[in-house]
């Protein structure tokens, strides 16, 4: 047991919510003992710029802040780079690392999310890029730098951020999502039809309400060999040169699963993050607090900065206060917070040539959601002050 209370706090990933924890573990506590294995090389980078790398025609190594061992330096913690946990061993207090175990005190699990890619079949389906990491985008940016025809996959946020942005760099793009509208599960319809209309003014061709079905390798003589056929539910069909899913987060939760952790839709977690194993937290975009896998940054660093006060012995709760979701769409720039779509008893909408401002109310006259766009965004902050109080 000795051992154990003098091992270190050991993190598992170095993004965003990882580094925000160590810098909150920083601020109170300069020599506790930190060690960070990652399955990268740990480069500190702001992960929402890679929503308009193309426009802005940036490589990989742009969006690098810091190296991580830089990071490692700066912040006094011992970093295995590109290095793959095996499994965990709650029990022990170990994890397992090419057949070697390391001791913790605590444990932070800060594995992320991957990206989603639904099911579909052809011959190119290996073809598909994901843009969920640094790594990913690195891979890609030569494909995407050359490419002049893109299918999105997904029209949610970060699809619909994706297809602006590489339309504005001049790509032909096709985007396709199986709802009847973009953004269909943050976005009131009035603000969808916006934002559709924009798009489309972009260039953007909207397939929605049809799911792809069939990604091949194309055998039209008049295209380059690279190109792939793409083939949707509705019977269309297009020639592209990349086809992105950005279909939505799943957590990355396998470790935790192998280990005996409660896994639902992320690494279940109590409101002081801990998992269901002692002395094991969950972070970020792999956890499920209440749940809901909060895949935002503001709900990750209040989480961290509650879960330093906890790892260094004073046990804190996390309190989530309502928060604005910024959606970067710089042609319609939109933000929203709480609800605004579905269980809603009535919406007010407020319109004029600025923009647009829709207000969503619950059966007891309580704001619980709202979405600003165009030059209406200057009213979020006081909106926000009124999510979940009645209407005066």
């Amino acid at each position: 047991m000795s051992e154990q209370l003098d091992a270190p706090i050991v993190i598992i990933g170095s993004g965003f919510a990882a580094y925000q924890l160590i810098k909150a573990i920083r601020r109170s506590d300069q020599r506790v003992k930190i060690q960070v294995f990652t399955a990268d090389n740990g480069d500190d980078y702001n992960k929402p710029d890679l929503s308009h790398v193309v426009s802005k025609q940036q490589l990989a190594s742009d969006l690098v802040r810091a190296s991580g061992l830089e990071m490692a330096e700066q912040l006094n913690f011992e970093l295995f780079a590109n290095t793959f946990v095996d499994s965990i061993a709650p029990e022990q207090q170990q994890i397992m690392v090419a057949g070697k175990a390391y001791s913790y005190a605590k444990l932070v699990m800060a594995t992320g999310g991957r990206a989603f890619v639904p099911p579909m079949s052809g011959n190119a389906v290996d073809r598909i890029v994901t843009l969920n990491s640094l790594q990913e985008y690195q891979a890609a940016e030569q494909e995407l730098a050359l490419a002049k025809r893109v299918l999105v996959i997904g029209g949610g946020l970060i699809g619909s951020e994706l297809s602006m942005d590489l339309a504005t760099a001049g790509k032909q793009v096709i985007t396709v999502d199986p709802c009847e509208q973009l953004m269909a599960n943050l976005l009131p319809e009035y603000i969808a039809t916006e934002l559709s209309k924009l798009m489309q003014q972009l260039g953007v061709h909207l397939a929605l309400n049809t799911k792809v079905t069939r990604i091949d390798l194309s055998n039209d003589s008049s295209n380059n060999s690279g190109c792939l056929q793409v083939t949707l539910a509705n019977g269309e069909s297009f020639i592209v040169d990349t086809v992105i899913s950005a279909a939505g987060l799943q957590a990355n939760s396998l470790l935790a699963k192998q280990a005996g952790l409660m896994v639902n839709r992320g690494i279940v977690v109590d409101n002081q993050l801990q998992t269901s194993a002692m002395d094991v937290y969950a972070l970020g975009d792999c956890a499920e607090i209440g749940g809901k896998v909060l895949a935002y940054l503001q709900p990750a660093l209040v989480c961290a900065n509650a879960l330093a006060k906890t790892l260094l012995g004073h046990e804190t709760a996390v309190v989530l206060p309502a928060m604005l979701v910024k959606v970067k769409t710089p042609h319609y720039p939109i933000q929203l917070a709480g609800q605004a779509v579905h269980q809603v008893n009535r919406w007010q909408l407020d319109i004029d040539s600025q923009g647009s401002c829709v207000q969503a109310f619950d059966t007891d006259e309580r704001l619980q959601g709202f979405v600003v766009a165009g030059q209406h965004m200057s009213k979020a902050f006081g909106l926000l002050k009124h999510l979940g109080k009645p209407v005066a």
